[in-house]
């Protein structure tokens, strides 16, 4: 049932008229699975999967309860109780999705990473996060083999792809297929995703299971009143990650609308998702911008391939009015542009069905979200000046806090609202617009990277005796990592060094998270505290490439 009333033709009305129904008592797997197959839809398409080799198979809601189940008894019978974290690190596959709605059943905590990351990411994130249990593949099971000692309170590694008598397959035939989910609460906790900051490693943002609903009213929105009869969600973003789970993959099946997964196990390809999107006759999406601009490479797409959107999202990064325009003219819709957060997530964002777009705007506040630029001190700007985006703590869709960390959630409050880290204002007819990061954050493809993070990873390198990473202005990513750095003594600047020091981080941390520029300086300007200036960083980037 949709939250938002697509009769209704004027956008301010629907926000001022909303009002958020809570239940005491909610489930995400229940709400994308079993509500469904309660409802006689059990043999309405859930997913329709295809793998890089070709390989496709079809997924049924009253599948995924069943398999879920099993593996919910699986889970139980391993000793997971409520609270628990159990990590998923696998790609888009049917597994995740199961592993997902599984565990979400059991009242434990879902910890997803992303497939892309490597030793130093994954090892962090299962120590902090006191992972249990790890549901992943044959080639991410190797990695996690290789650093459990570091591990203590990790007991369990499911190999989705061991077919041996103690594999995936085996412990689920060996469970009961009937399961009765755990009756939780809203407001107890879901999700644990972690999210990169200014300074230090990154931040576990535990999510409750009202988060979902929290998204709607503004996923509803974005997709021009989702859901409509025959949609197809599909979305190129890792179900690791917020935009991939919570704006695509969890609130497509609470609709009971069929995603397209595919497993991509090389670099996207635009060519190929264009083949994809028409063979599943996809109509909608949440395609980020960089793969937007990869998709506009090619040649004569609508005369090649028969695309037919109705509606996307895009979000990550800024859009842009050029590649706004193109997608409206090669492929007939009007991106709605988002913006969310792991910690508050879809509380800005366009409606092209009746919210005029202005190419360049963040767009309103969706429905339910209090959203202004405001002070240190929470105090609202005035129309016309600039403050910092933030959402009042009223929302549903607000975290439960920092893993762990009550001091770094307390930080990011200001007064009453929550601070998003970026400069906005907003006009005389409430469209609000972006400005830049009032902090270090790098925004790279669609990815949020703290310099922190890889700033340790270089130092690891012998040859590195100082680091510092910046974004730096990209015509394809919106920004890549560039890292500074100073040498120690007996090392000499070289593009074979630096190809070298990329190829380290790469390996430690992700594909996503290495410098793909390296500039050896002298040293690195710092505060009188010893802090470094990345904005003087920042200016000579910007200078060097003017």
């Amino acid at each position: 049932m949709q939250l938002i009333s697509p009769h209704t033709q004027d956008f301010d009305q629907i926000c001022r008229e909303f009002r958020w129904q809570i239940p005491e008592f909610f489930n995400i797997g229940v709400a994308v699975c079993d509500k469904h197959v309660a409802a006689g839809n059990g043999d309405r398409t859930a997913l329709y999967f295809e793998t890089d080799a070709g390989e496709r198979s079809e997924h049924t809601f009253a599948d995924l309860k069943q398999h879920s189940n099993r593996l919910a008894n699986t889970l139980s019978a391993l000793g997971v109780t409520p609270g628990d974290r159990v990590a998923i690190i696998l790609p888009q596959r049917v597994e995740a999705g199961i592993a997902h709605i599984a565990i979400y059943k059991t009242a434990a905590v879902a910890l997803p990473l992303a497939a892309l990351f490597r030793t130093d990411a994954i090892e962090y994130r299962l120590k902090d996060s006191g992972a249990k249990v790890v549901i992943t593949d044959t080639e991410h099971r190797a990695m996690v083999e290789s650093i459990r000692e570091q591990l203590p309170e990790l007991e369990h590694i499911i190999d989705v792809d061991d077919s041996g008598s103690n594999g995936y397959k085996s412990l689920l035939e060996k469970s009961s297929d009937q399961y009765t989910p755990v009756r939780t609460r809203a407001d107890d906790p879901a999700f644990l995703i972690y999210t990169s900051g200014t300074t230090g490693p990154p931040k576990g943002a535990l999510g409750a299971h009202r988060g979902l609903l929290g998204t709607l009213p503004g996923f509803e929105m974005s997709q021009n009143f989702f859901p409509v009869k025959d949609d197809v969600f599909w979305t190129p973003a890792d179900w690791a990650w917020t935009g991939g789970l919570f704006d695509a993959l969890l609130p497509s099946w609470y609709y009971g609308v069929p995603m397209f997964g595919y497993e991509i196990t090389g670099r996207f390809d635009p060519e190929k998702a264009c083949e994809m999107l028409a063979r599943y006759r996809v109509r909608n999406g949440f395609i980020p911008p960089t793969a937007l601009k990869m998709l506009r490479q090619v040649d004569n797409l609508r005369s090649r391939y028969d695309v037919n959107l109705r509606s996307v999202m895009s979000a990550g990064e800024t859009l842009g009015a050029e590649i706004w325009e193109w997608s409206r003219d090669e492929l007939g819709i009007e991106v709605n542009e988002m913006c969310g957060q792991t910690e508050f997530n879809y509380v800005v964002g366009n409606c092209s069905a009746i919210l005029p777009v202005r190419p360049g705007s963040m767009g309103k506040a969706y429905p339910g979200t209090r959203v202004d630029p405001v002070d240190a001190d929470g105090n609202v700007m005035p129309v016309g000046e600039p403050g910092e985006l933030a959402a009042h703590r009223d929302n549903p869709v607000m975290f439960l806090g920092y893993w762990n960390n009550e001091e770094a959630t307390r930080s990011k409050f200001r007064g009453e609202y929550w601070a998003f880290g970026d400069m906005c204002y907003r006009d005389d007819d409430g469209y609000l617009w972006f400005l830049g990061r009032n902090d270090d954050v790098i925004s790279t493809a669609g990815y949020r990277v703290g310099p922190g993070e890889v700033e340790d990873s270089l130092l690891r390198h012998p040859a590195v005796t100082q680091a510092a990473a910046i974004g730096s202005p990209d015509d394809l990513r919106g920004q890549i990592i560039k890292a500074y750095v100073v040498l120690a003594a007996g090392f000499t600047a070289s593009d074979e060094l630096a190809r070298e020091i990329q190829s380290a981080v790469k390996d430690r941390l992700a594909v996503h998270e290495y410098p793909r520029e390296i500039e050896f300086i002298d040293e690195l300007p710092m505060t009188t505290t010893g802090k470094v200036r990345r904005i003087e960083l920042r200016e000579r980037d910007l200078k060097s490439r003017s």
